[in-house]
This record gives C-alpha cells, structure tokens and sequence, in this order.
C-alpha cells in the first residue's frame, strides 16, 4: 500500500471517527453536556490535525474510539434523567414582533 493510499485512509478514518462522536455527542439529553463534548471533540481534532508521526496518530485513534465508547455509554445512562429543557434549548412557542432592533417576544397561549 503506498504512503498516500495510506494517508487517505487514515484521513478517511480521522472524518468518520469525528462524524461519529460528533453525532454521539447530541444524544446527551444534557445540553451543558451536549455542549462540552461537541466542544471537546472539536477542540481535541483541531489541536492534533497537524499530526505526522503514525504511532502517535493511532494512540489518537485508540483514544477516539475509547472515548466514543464511553459517550455511548453515558448517553444511554443520560436517557434515565432527563430534565426540564433549558431557555437556551426551548421550542420556538410564539413570534417575535418589534421594531428597529427591539424584539418583544409574545407566546401564542396567552400572557405569563
């Protein structure tokens, strides 16, 4: 196999081990830890993208996949509690009316 079929394998399992925590990640029913672990796969690929050495990247990988099997296993345990949505999280429940840069948010069921 040469150097750059060997590259682009390894590029090609680099994307899908992101796709896949990226997408383990949004099944947290938490959003602070749908957040954090969105932000720490990110953080975590960006730091290492530059990496060259092949033993250090398949410690990378190894590292990926136990991290992902760890997330698969939270977020199965995550499904147990689930709390109330938070603001930030919540359904669009009306329509913004405003003008010139004010919005003030109506709810269609009535006032609060």
């Amino acid at each position: 196999m040469s150097v750059a079929a060997l590259n682009r394998d390894t590029a090609f399992q680099a994307r899908s081990l992101f796709r896949s925590l990226l997408r383990q990640s949004s099944q947290f029913s938490a959003f602070n830890f749908r957040e954090y672990a969105r932000r720490r796969t990110r953080d975590a690929f960006r730091e290492h993208q530059n990496e060259k050495e092949d033993r250090k990247i398949q410690e990378l990988f190894q590292e990926g996949l136990q991290n992902l099997r760890m997330m698969k296993r939270q977020t199965v345990i995550s499904q147990f509690y689930q709390f109330d949505k938070l603001v930030v999280e919540g359904q669009e429940t009306g329509k913004q009316t405003g003008g010139q840069g004010d919005i003030v948010r109506q709810k269609d069921t009535g006032w609060d």
